[in-house]
């Protein structure tokens, strides 16, 4: 009696790891389905990423550690080239906070693809930092940032989504709406 327990008992493990292992390629498969090409995403989205020019003091744009790329604060630059500046709660509606947050996801992005090569290497948007240049009553800084972080969504998906920082500032430099810190893991 007891071999028929064992025999069924080893049965039923065999089945359920044989499930698992089909869910498991279902999900290889599916993530292999959704891979899309990011840059030609962001053309179909009218998004140009353009060179930056280089640092104009001793620090790089990214740092490549492992398979996570730190990237240093970024600014909002607009398509024509000019920086969106004024404070949240003076000379910037929340709206134009988030426009301007939305400019610094682009530069990121342009300063990342300059970094790895190709945007289709990320595997998560993992950590940022929002610095919102605001007046001292201004606290809507999460409503500002969710501008960055709905534009990160709408270009990676899932991958897209992380954990985030939104923190008012006295000031940036040159007057910028927004400052930007992002993390991201990268496949090897």
């Amino acid at each position: 009696m007891l071999k028929i327990q064992q025999i069924t008992l080893l049965f039923a493990l065999l089945l359920v790891c044989a499930c698992q292992s089909g869910q498991q390629q279902e999900v290889k498969e599916a993530n292999v389905a959704q891979a899309e090409d990011i840059e030609q995403k962001l053309k179909d989205m009218g998004i140009a990423l353009y060179e930056l020019p280089a640092p104009e003091a001793n620090f790089v744009r990214a740092v490549r550690t492992g398979n996570l790329v730190f990237m240093a604060g970024h600014g909002p630059v607009t398509p024509e080239g000019n920086s969106v500046t004024g404070k949240l709660g003076q000379d910037l509606s929340i709206e134009e906070g988030q426009e301007a947050a939305r400019y610094v996801g682009i530069t990121l992005l342009s300063a990342l693809k300059a970094e790895i090569g190709d945007l289709d290497k990320v595997t998560r948007i993992v950590k940022v930092l929002g610095m919102v240049n605001g007046t001292t009553d201004f606290t809507e800084q999460p409503k500002v940032m969710n501008g960055f972080s709905d534009f990160m969504v709408e270009v990676f998906g899932e991958k897209g989504k992380h954990a985030r920082s939104a923190v008012g500032m006295g000031s940036l430099p040159n007057n910028i709406a927004v400052e930007i810190e992002m993390i991201v893991e990268i496949e090897d």
